[in-house]
């Protein structure tokens, strides 16, 4: 991204960051902030990205379905921001992809790989106050993505391919892909990739980082696999044969003495339908179509039996 992503991106990302994930009117409202919300509704948070945001309000809506008070602080920010927050109790139910989750915030020298194996370190792991929920078969992970002529021009199909070029490459991504086990830290370990540059932009800039892609701007990019642009643009995810992008299953966090059982079931069954081409049929909505994602999530949820 070079000299292009000092001036016009860098305002891009910071709009971006204030309109992302449902999170307000352009206004300076912190969404950690306390807002004399009744202290006995459910809080329901989301990162800062556009999927995250959604999903907290197929959540919300679904607590609500069942006669739930549910208070909404969403575009909250990274992991890195928000787990203590559900820790603590200041937020009751976050969406999280189990495997980031496990890597990042609770063990970080964790070797999980599948959907099980997460969920039972999570279960042993997770400080005492805060567990997960049922996770969903639905699974959106971080990727190696370039352009289909990069891939042609260097032979790439795997990441491993791109041990001979990375030196060449800036790569793009959320600023905390930098220093995550699932991200730059994990791609030098296990693959011995040392790009050229990392360029960091806000998470929910997604669609910056496929621009910037398209323009050769970047030659790589951590997108997100349920992001409707890779398919739209021919764009070409890497394989990734050493796992450092584990299973990342849908799943709620919770603050359990913020959710009763009432509220468990309302999760759970979310969970036992959302399915992986769900979120990227949702998403194309939201994304492409521009579509609302209150009324996309409402929709799911009536085409569900969830309301």
């Amino acid at each position: 991204m070079k000299h292009y992503i000092r001036g016009t991106v860098v305002g891009l990302v910071a709009a971006l960051s204030l309109t992302a994930c449902g999170g307000g009117d352009g206004g300076d409202d912190n969404p950690l902030a306390g807002g004399g919300g009744d202290s006995s509704a459910i809080t329901v948070g989301s990162a800062n990205f556009p999927e995250s945001a959604l999903l907290g309000e197929i959540y919300a809506q679904a607590l609500e379905g069942k006669g739930l008070e549910v208070e909404r602080k969403f575009n909250i920010g990274a992991r890195e921001v928000y787990y203590d927050q559900v820790v603590k109790g200041g937020i009751d139910v976050m969406p999280e992809y189990n495997g980031a989750l496990l890597t990042t915030s609770v063990d970080p020298e964790s070797k999980a790989a599948t959907t099980e194996e997460i969920n039972k370190e999570l279960t042993a792991k997770l400080p005492e106050g805060a567990a997960i929920l049922d996770s969903s078969t639905a699974e959106d992970k971080d990727s190696v993505t370039v352009t289909k002529e990069t891939a042609q021009e260097h032979d790439l199909k795997t990441i491993a391919d791109l041990e001979p070029v990375a030196g060449q490459m800036t790569i793009g991504g959320p600023s905390e892909f930098k220093t995550r086990q699932q991200g730059l830290v994990g791609l030098e370990g296990q693959y011995g990739l040392k790009f050229e540059k990392f360029q960091p932009l806000d998470a929910g800039a997604q669609a910056t980082l496929v621009e910037l892609l398209l323009d050769d701007e970047i030659q790589a990019a951590d997108l997100f696999t349920t992001d409707p642009m890779i398919a739209e643009h021919g764009l070409v995810v890497l394989e990734d044969p050493k796992h450092v992008f584990s299973a990342q299953n849908v799943t709620p966090l919770v603050y359990e003495q913020g959710v009763n059982e009432q509220a468990r079931t309302a999760l759970n069954a979310v969970s036992a339908k959302l399915t992986t081409q769900h979120l990227l049929d949702m998403m194309k909505r939201i994304v492409v179509d521009k579509d609302d994602q209150e009324k996309v999530a409402e929709e799911w949820l009536k085409q569900n039996a969830l309301a």
